[in-house]
């Protein structure tokens, strides 16, 4: 199936965190949070502004972003699963 964002909608997949802490101590599934941290699958072609021309997101297909932690809305594609949220939700494109 493919999804295809209206206006400044963005698909992400949430990135895997870490099972391990820094000190080596392994997380049970049981105290994990949903990570925060995702890649961008797809961008819609922006919001419509009052003067009627679309505004380009800022946020491209691949970026590694961080987001709100209860940005988006939980969605299912082909049995994986994926954020449908604003581009407003994202707080920041992570480089390198």
């Amino acid at each position: 199936m493919k999804l295809k964002p209206l206006n400044d909608r963005v698909l992400v997949k949430r990135l895997e965190e870490e099972t391990k802490t820094a000190g080596g101590i392994i997380i049970p599934d049981s105290a994990k949070e949903k990570p925060m941290k995702g890649e961008v699958i797809a961008v819609g072609p922006g919001k419509v502004g009052d003067d009627g021309k679309r505004a380009k997101l800022t946020v491209e297909k691949g970026d590694t972003v961080l987001f709100n932690k209860y940005a988006g809305t939980e969605i299912k594609v082909d049995g994986v699963e994926h954020l449908m949220m604003r581009e407003d939700d994202i707080l920041a494109v992570i480089e390198g």
